[in-house]
C-alpha cells in the first residue's frame, strides 16, 4: 500500500479537536466524523506566513472543483478556517491568520 500521509490528527490534534467542535456547531454531523480521518496529502506551499492550509486529497493546480464543491467557512475563536468539500469529502483545509500550529508526535507504524 501506498503511504497516503499522516493522519491530520496526528500531526494537529487541536486542530482537528477545534474542527470538530466548529462542525458540530454548524450542523456538519458528517463532515465532524470525517475530520477525524483525514491524511495530510501536501501542505499548501504558497509561502505566505499567515498561511498554514493543507490538501487532504489530491487536486490538479490550476483547475477547479467543479462541480460538487462547496466552502463551509467556520467562525474560529481567530484567524480563519475554510474547508473545500467535493462530493461530501473534505479535500482542502485552509487556515489562515492563524499563530504557528504545533505538531503532535506522528506515530507510524
Amino acid at each position: 500500500m501506498e503511504d497516503e500521509g499522516p493522519l491530520l490528527r496526528e500531526v494537529y490534534p487541536d486542530l482537528v479537536e477545534e474542527l470538530v467542535r466548529l462542525l458540530e456547531g454548524e450542523g456538519e454531523r458528517y463532515l465532524s466524523i470525517a475530520v477525524r480521518d483525514l491524511r495530510i496529502v501536501a501542505e499548501c506551499g504558497c509561502a505566505d506566513d499567515f498561511c498554514q492550509s493543507v490538501r487532504t486529497a489530491p487536486h490538479p493546480e490550476g483547475q477547479p472543483y467543479g462541480p460538487g464543491h462547496r466552502n463551509v467557512l467556520l467562525d474560529p475563536e481567530e484567524g480563519m478556517l475554510v474547508l473545500d468539500v467535493l462530493h461530501e469529502r473534505i479535500v482542502y483545509v485552509e487556515i489562515l491568520f492563524r499563530p504557528p500550529m504545533a505538531r503532535g508526535p506522528v506515530t507510524r507504524p
